[in-house]
């Protein structure tokens, strides 16, 4: 895809040529302008004060991180900023202190973890909707949770001049923002800092070293590509990308058993012929579930009830235990 500039599409990457189609199509369906926009948008409705990409101009305070470790990737010097987002929860950008947020289970049953990574087109991080809320789904089934803040690519560490230039951004105009293509160098190598993190300290969080799983959401799902691709010796034990990119892998010889979950009508699978990340797995002989979901867009999390992919977390955690990954504590 060399060549292309890029553009965010909800918590993903598109290339503009695309996102440009994918808008007309929507307008030629009758889809209000704000509806339009939003399917270029990197971040969701929040804050009081609105512009036209539906982001807050208003940054809000650094919410508390209880049980929050830095990991060695972090730089010294924090330049965060936090707002609102879907639903009034809390998303970040300009993260460059990469940490780790444990979530125990009250009552643990088993000795697996989790690491969990939100999306937010390598600009900002969902916190709340594909992190916190996830690992608190998790940790409430007796599994340890993490979730990875990692970091993410400059932008302005002005609220208000972030959603100028997002603005631009949308509208096809020059901007300062320029999302990547792929997993960027630093948001991977946090992503194999958190696993040897984790694999490091597992006597102290009571899990099992050989049972550290890896998830992401959207450029979440990327860096979960990613881990396994290019992790060697530290990628996880086990991969759950959620609506990542959908196209070809490089695939190891040893790559973990995958769980994917993305719905018919995201634009991650409609820019792909067929299903490519599947074929790779499976020409690679490796195994892998998939859930295709009717509908439900980009950027479902952990889904509505009602909704087509309802209950998409319950299939992961039962695919995890037909995988022997969910062991009860003093098994072997």
């Amino acid at each position: 895809m060399a060549g292309f500039r890029f553009s965010v599409s909800r918590y993903g990457i598109v290339p503009l040529p695309a996102a440009r189609r994918a808008a007309m199509k929507w307008r030629a369906r009758g889809v209000a302008a704000t509806s339009a926009l939003l399917a270029v948008t990197a971040l969701l409705p929040a804050g009081p004060a609105v512009a036209q990409s539906g982001i807050s101009t208003e940054a809000v305070a650094t919410p508390a991180q209880p049980d929050t470790v830095l990991l060695p990737t972090a730089e010294r010097v924090d330049r965060e900023v936090w707002h609102k987002s879907d639903g009034g929860r809390l998303a970040v950008r300009n993260v460059n202190r990469a940490t780790l947020t444990l979530f125990r289970p009250a009552e643990p049953r088993t000795r697996a973890a989790v690491i969990i990574a939100p999306g937010g087109a390598f600009l900002g991080l969902e916190m709340d909707k594909e992190g916190w809320l996830i690992a608190r789904w998790f940790a409430s089934h007796g599994v340890t949770a993490l979730v990875l803040k990692y970091r993410t690519l400059p932008t302005p560490p002005d609220q208000k001049v972030f959603v100028a230039e997002l603005d631009k951004m949308i509208a096809g105009q020059p901007s300062v923002l320029a999302p990547p293509a792929d997993t960027p160098p630093a948001a991977l190598a946090d992503g194999l800092a958190a696993l040897r993190y984790v694999r490091g300290h597992a006597a102290e969080l009571g899990i099992d070293a050989k049972r550290v799983g890896f998830m992401g959401f959207s450029a979440g799902g990327f860096l979960t590509r990613s881990v396994i691709e290019h992790g060697g010796a530290d990628k996880p034990d086990f991969a759950a990308p959620i609506y990542p990119n959908m196209g070809p892998m490089q695939v190891p010889a040893d790559a973990p058993p995958m769980f994917v979950a993305i719905a018919a009508d995201d634009f991650l699978l409609a820019r792909q012929q067929g299903l490519p990340l599947l074929e790779s797995y499976r020409a690679a002989g490796r195994s892998i579930e998939f859930h295709l979901f009717s509908k439900g867009g980009h950027g479902f999390a952990a889904a509505a009830a009602g909704s087509p992919e309802e209950g998409w977390l319950d299939l992961m955690l039962r695919w995890m235990r037909t995988q022997g990954l969910l062991a009860e504590r003093g098994d072997k």
